[in-house]
């Protein structure tokens, strides 16, 4: 089975495009080893009026009431929106669940998610990733909430939206039948911080019927505001490592994963590793190697089975291999090497090339590093990001194929001022997100084709702004996303010359309108305007 996706191609000459369908595959084995289960965008706005999580709270301690949210009421419409449900669902608050109702129980972890019947894997398994950064965790989980200390019913949890943290307050009635929840839980049955979390998340987009369907990308760039790349292990650039390197310098999430086989569920392969399954990059390394003739360095990676069992890969260093003996001591020390069953290994950057067939890294903005993370020698993204919007008849130009209009959309210019450190170029992430658009589902609404050009500017001071009708039809584009496509986000990766360029984002089609996000990664400082 296959989901139609329309998208435009490059034709070659660096500025026109055809547009076509693409077949994007059911399963897309990913970071975070989730299911695509329908549309793939995740744009709702918390609907009504900006609720204060402390006013109410302390309204209702004074009042002597538990909170009871009319934005997101315990009836059916906040359970689904195209159907009624099939059975008596009855909303209850954890005392009325469990004995001893706990937030958390003994600390968090990945092993608190376990998926109920609402198919939103890709959620889960984006907030078992996050469970492993405390930091993060804690930027979407505020502190200080529990059922002891002044609780009055009310929790509250933060997502990032199109460049803005949103406080998401809910009440604590939860979906059961039979009095088991229904949806996420915990093993734990007393704990209730990851079944709250879901609940939270689902009020931002509506109900929790608008989870059934995602990619864990969404998710994590909602927990943390990062951009999200994704690459084709038989597609990848001859620097990947050096991207790897940067990426881990930068505390980027960064995971991997196998194709899965069709006809068996979490195969394993001969080399012990397992298909269709999520691994986390843990460390990424370039190790010096010291043998009997020669000395040199090998690029490894730690990754790790978030499973934490005996489920490891078994080829050139693994646990306790004889590749070992060739490291220093020191060098061991260093890296923490242990040779635990804990579902942890190391591998050489070539085998994972050849073994692994996904990769997804989620760069983070500035705001997610902390002074420790400085403190330990990670650095940071410069940043730069801008709202704007098609509109019909004024910056809704359509692509490049349309030069009587393309002129039209709006048009943004950035300043590289320095190449990466021992290069002379400079590395450029731009990311260009539509906003608001699964929001617009009940209206048959669906996902824009988007897409972006990247114009070098040899002499900008003598140049028109905005640019006019004919610059763009003499000149050839420096860089553009390979294919136009109707997902929320389209990402690309660029190495571009220090100089001024103008970037053109545009949806396929003229008169198509939509609000949309632009955001600039770069190693070094960058200038939008």
């Amino acid at each position: 089975m296959g989901d139609q996706y329309s998208y435009g191609e490059d034709t070659g000459d660096g500025n026109f495009f055809t547009k076509q369908t693409a077949v994007v595959k059911r399963f897309l084995p990913s970071l975070f080893n989730i299911k695509v289960l329908g549309d793939q965008s995740s744009d709702h706005r918390t609907r009504g009026p900006i609720q204060d999580f402390y006013q109410i709270r302390d309204e209702c301690l004074s009042r002597g009431q538990l909170f009871e949210d009319p934005i997101f009421p315990a009836t059916d419409s906040s359970l689904y929106f195209s159907k009624r449900p099939d059975r008596y669902i009855e909303w209850r608050r954890p005392m009325e669940i469990a004995d001893n109702p706990q937030f958390f129980v003994e600390g968090y972890s990945r092993f608190d998610v376990q998926q109920g019947e609402l198919g939103d894997c890709w959620l889960l398994a984006a907030v078992a990733n996050l469970a492993m950064h405390p930091h993060l965790f804690h930027q979407v989980v505020p502190e200080e909430q529990s059922f002891e200390e002044n609780y009055a019913g009310i929790f509250h949890f933060k997502f990032w939206q199109y460049g803005k943290w949103v406080d998401v307050v809910i009440d604590d009635r939860l979906p059961t039948y039979h009095g088991q929840l229904l949806f996420l839980q915990s093993p734990e049955p007393n704990e209730f911080w990851s079944a709250l979390l879901e609940k939270a998340y689902a009020k931002l987009h509506g109900s929790y019927e608008s989870l059934k369907g995602g990619t864990a990308v969404e998710a994590m760039e909602d927990f943390t505001g990062g951009v999200t790349e994704m690459y084709d292990m038989d597609k990848t650039p001859s620097n990947l490592f050096s991207v790897l390197l940067k990426a881990y310098e930068r505390n980027s999430l960064i995971g991997c994963s196998i194709e899965p086989d069709p006809s068996v569920l979490e195969a394993r392969t001969p080399q012990g590793l397992v298909r269709g399954h999520a691994y986390s990059i843990t460390r990424i390394k370039n190790v010096h190697i010291e043998m009997p003739h020669r000395s040199g360095t090998v690029p490894l990676l730690r990754i790790r089975n978030p499973w934490g069992n005996e489920a490891e890969w078994n080829g050139p260093w693994s646990d306790g291999s004889p590749e070992w003996r060739f490291i220093p001591d020191h060098e061991k020390e260093e890296l923490g090497l242990t040779f635990d069953v804990d579902g942890e290994f190391w591998m050489s950057f070539q085998d994972f090339k050849t073994y692994f067939t996904n990769l997804e890294i989620c760069n983070l903005n500035a705001d997610s590093l902390t002074e420790d993370d400085y403190n330990q020698g990670k650095k940071k993204w410069e940043t730069s990001v801008f709202e704007g919007e098609w509109v019909r008849g004024v910056t809704a130009g359509g692509c490049r194929n349309y030069l009587e209009t393309f002129w039209h959309n709006p048009q943004y210019r950035i300043t590289l001022e320095s190449p990466d450190e021992g290069d002379d170029k400079c590395t450029v992430i731009i990311a260009l997100m539509q906003k608001n658009r699964r929001a617009q589902r009940r209206m048959g609404a669906d996902c824009l084709t988007i897409g972006f050009a990247v114009y070098h500017l040899g002499d900008p001071d003598r140049l028109p702004k905005p640019l006019d009708i004919n610059f763009f039809k003499y000149t050839r584009s420096a860089a553009s996303t390979p294919s136009f496509i109707n997902l929320r986000e389209v990402t690309c990766r660029f190495k571009l010359s220090p100089g001024v360029y103008c970037i053109v984002p545009s949806t396929f089609d003229p008169n198509e309108e939509g609000e949309f996000l632009l955001r600039i990664f770069s190693e070094n400082k960058n200038n939008l305007e």
